[in-house]
């Protein structure tokens, strides 16, 4: 880095963050439609579990920084100390990494349907609140680009000995391998195969379409049909 750049960054940093203290703002994301688009990867509380939120129970929201900068969006905690309807107001818990025009301590008002976390003062109510079912599936599969592009459905998938997680992995690998279908690819795909390693759900995301044969046992191998579109079992 030469002396110019040592200077000029850290002043264009600091113009900036004055700049958003002043004018910058904020806003609070809608989390349903990120939640809609990713139902095996994307938590949402359901409204049942939403109306037991009370006083100092702490919530989790999605903050968006106007203008964007570096991060953009940040997921922070606010306490909460007041309730009326679906409207609520609290502190925000979090110091912003990348938000100056917000700070800890902040006031926040919002929406309940805004939460996507929620934090309960009284841990016992955690016991008291019905459970409910999860659709999130993070272990572990490897996958071509082009499914989790949404470029492709997928065509073809086997399960395999789990043979690539790492030590300190905190999912394992399913043993999943999922191709995707060549009738959606290219020449150049074809012949340049992509793939990535990655929760199930993200690939699940994309197309569940083979969601009812997730738990088949290693050595299982499917085919898409091409005229059914149906999954069928092959050698």
């Amino acid at each position: 880095m030469s002396l110019k750049e040592k200077i000029w960054w850290p002043v264009r940093d600091w113009l900036n963050d004055t700049w958003r203290i002043w004018f910058g703002r904020y806003e609070i994301d809608d989390p349903r439609p990120l939640a809609k688009r990713n139902p095996y990867t994307f938590y949402l509380p359901s409204e049942e579990r939403l109306q037991w939120i009370d006083i100092q129970d702490e919530v989790q929201i999605i903050f968006r920084s106007v203008p964007v900068y570096a991060i953009g969006r940040e997921r922070m905690w606010v306490e909460l100390d007041e309730i009326e309807g679906d409207r609520l107001s609290g502190v925000l818990v979090n110091e912003p990494e990348d938000m100056p025009q917000l700070r800890k301590g902040t006031r926040i008002d919002f929406f309940r349907w805004q939460i996507i976390d929620i934090s309960w003062k009284d841990p016992d109510k955690e016991k008291a609140i019905p459970k409910e079912p999860s659709k999130q599936i993070w272990d572990r599969c490897m996958v071509d680009q082009q499914v989790l592009d949404g470029t492709a459905r997928v065509g073809y998938i086997y399960r395999e000995t789990p043979d690539l997680a790492g030590e300190n992995d905190k999912y394992p690998d399913s043993g999943w391998r999922i191709r995707a279908d060549d009738r959606d690819l290219t020449d150049e795909e074809y012949e340049n195969p992509k793939a990535a390693y990655i929760a199930i759900g993200k690939v699940l995301n994309q197309d569940d379409t083979w969601l009812h044969l997730i738990e088949s046992d290693i050595g299982s191998k499917f085919l898409r049909n091409q005229e059914t579109n149906e999954f069928e079992i092959t050698d």
